[in-house]
């Protein structure tokens, strides 16, 4: 399946002028790293910083209510600050599947674009 790939994207470079042959190699699969810094880059990327800085926020507020539900006796206590541990392990859950669904947008919009370089090419071959 592979050398299929492979074989298509050759075919692929052949019928493309240079200039649109590197454009083809920079939609390329990308590791996770990529995709995360993509998701810093275009319109939106004010949002996932604000994003990245509440999962922060929620993640000192995590550490906070672990050491006070470790460090108090009563029940009722315990009970609150378990609650604010299950709500911040909640809201930074929420906040990093927005921002892995994120990276998975951007991932179908590059595979548009390669869609529609391949199409462009063919009907330039073709006339």
């Amino acid at each position: 399946m592979k050398k299929d790939i492979e074989k298509i994207d050759e075919l692929i470079k052949e019928a493309l002028s240079q200039e649109e042959a590197k454009f083809y190699d920079e939609l390329g699969e990308q590791n996770v790293l990529e995709k995360f810094g993509g998701i810093f880059r275009g319109k939106m990327a004010w949002l996932a910083i604000i994003m990245n800085i509440m999962v922060l926020i929620f993640f000192g507020l995590l550490i906070y209510c672990i050491i006070q539900f470790l460090d108090t006796e009563a029940t009722n206590d315990l009970i609150k600050w378990g609650m604010g541990i299950f709500t911040c392990m909640l809201m930074m859950s929420m906040l990093k599947v927005y921002i892995w669904m994120q990276m998975d947008k951007n991932d179908v919009l590059r595979e548009l674009k390669r869609l529609e370089l391949q199409i462009s090419a063919l009907a330039h071959k073709n006339g």
